[in-house]
């Protein structure tokens, strides 16, 4: 799926699962789980219990995400 189908919103971390996933609380509904994306997985950014983050999610499958920013 092309990044550009993803529908971008916000929420916090509630939850870390090994292997990379994350359950993610999103602000205008229900709890998903996320996995780290492309560019923060290759440079190290660190994701930790409470962070706010940008989610991508399929509008195919809206149970999954990508995560692909960490706000401060």
């Amino acid at each position: 799926m092309a990044r550009e189908d993803l529908i971008e919103v916000e929420g916090v971390i509630t939850d870390v699962h090994p292997g990379g996933l994350f359950t993610v609380k999103l602000d205008q509904g229900p709890a998903i789980q996320a996995r780290v994306g492309g560019k923060m997985r290759q440079h190290f950014i660190r994701i930790v219990l409470g962070d706010r983050v940008k989610v991508g999610v399929s509008p195919y499958d809206p149970t999954h995400g990508i995560i692909t920013y960490r706000t401060k």
